[in-house]
């Protein structure tokens, strides 16, 4: 049976659907949506590789037509050139208003899929396989869709909710252990912003840098958890008007810093890392947090094999002069998300540039080799 979490929205709400080893169960779910005859599958080609038949099988099982189309793995691929290919396809197999696309793949592929989706025809159904742990509890809930622009991350993109979120935890079996662990950055995010319970049970794990080493308890509540917490968020602010923007806790450095190094050195959930302990330290110095709790959330990064330092050779003033290029930026100030307390944070625009530098001068002077 899988657990079905509700995303409520006013235009169109949409389920979570959990099914562990439900893959193959993937058609039944589409079925009675109503999302027309015709499917285009987009991924990458080692998904594809392991997932791509069983999925397609199974679509095709309840009748559907399935085309697909495979894009190159990678960050630095999430370009309009990469959507060019998804509206190629589209177009040869005759891809109408009725049809679906469906994102079989990480966070990349859903972004550029949902994007694709939200532009092609002006807007077709939308269907989200989630095959890594990132995706599963961030990505691919909430409707953002977009792309990289060369000089900032996903400031191309559109808001375009799925039909249809399905989670098979089966899959992230074959997920190399850097995958695994950048989507624990974002379950770690969100203990920090919204569950401080969901915080302690993940204390209580004596590893989080494998899959093997947790729990089917603790696994099946860091994907409930942190689906429900998305979801709660989203169904009160589905635009980003307001409380949605606190998801974006670690993000403002992170994505500085994956931009900077080219989508190369870092991946997201190892750049939030870094931003969230980057926050966590800002937070610390104007007097909003507990150093004892920062502490606690830098513990846990590194329990899950992530970074809390800088990388070599980033500038300072370079990581500074990106966070105006941020899509939260307002009126030239940049807002961060800080926390207040486990499970708990705020949103200003009142940090002092000095405070922001000290902080990553801290991160980068103690870095490791």
């Amino acid at each position: 049976m899988a657990r079905v979490i509700n995303v409520n929205l006013p235009q169109q709400s949409y389920e979570i659907a959990i099914a562990p080893g439900g893959l193959d169960k993937l058609g039944e779910h589409m079925s009675g949506l109503k999302l027309g005859k015709k499917i285009l599958l987009v991924s990458n080609p080692t998904i594809f590789k392991h997932f791509g038949e069983k999925a397609i099988a199974s679509l095709k099982d309840v009748g559907f037509e399935v085309a697909s189309c495979t894009l190159p793995i990678g960050e630095r691929y999430k370009t309009l050139n990469s959507v060019q290919k998804i509206y190629d396809t589209a177009l040869e197999n005759h891809i109408e208003r009725s049809s679906t696309m469906v994102a079989l793949g990480g966070g990349v592929i859903g972004d550029m899929t949902g994007f694709a989706a939200a532009t092609w025809l002006r807007g077709i159904n939308f269907v989200q396989v989630p095959t890594t742990l990132l995706a599963m509890v961030d990505a691919a809930i909430g409707g953002k869709t977009g792309v990289n622009h060369p000089l900032g991350k996903n400031l191309i993109g559109a808001f375009h909710q799925p039909r249809l979120v399905f989670i098979d935890p089966e899959v992230l079996k074959t997920l190399p252990m850097r995958e695994f662990r950048a989507g624990m950055a974002e379950v770690i995010k969100y203990g920090v912003i919204w569950d401080a319970q969901l915080f302690a049970e993940m204390e209580q794990s004596k590893r989080l840098d494998q899959l093997r080493y947790l729990k089917a308890e603790l696994l099946d509540s860091i994907l409930t958890c942190s689906c429900q917490a998305k979801a709660d968020v989203v169904s009160k602010d589905e635009k980003e008007a307001g409380l949605r923007a606190i998801l974006n806790y670690g993000h403002t450095i992170g994505h500085a810093v994956e931009s900077l190094t080219g989508y190369r050195v870092v991946n997201h959930g190892e750049a939030v890392a870094i931003g969230m302990v980057a926050a966590g330290q800002i937070a610390v110095e104007l007097g909003m947090w507990q150093k004892a709790e920062a502490e606690r959330q830098d513990a846990l990064i590194q329990k899950a094999g992530l970074p809390t330092r800088l990388p070599e050779g980033l500038d300072i003033d370079a990581i500074v002069a990106a966070l105006q290029t941020d899509k939260k930026v307002q009126d030239s100030k940049v807002r961060f998300v800080l926390p207040t307390q486990i499970g708990a944070v705020t949103i200003t625009d009142q940090v002092p540039s000095d405070t922001i530098k000290q902080v990553l001068k801290n991160l980068y002077a103690h870095s490791e080799n």
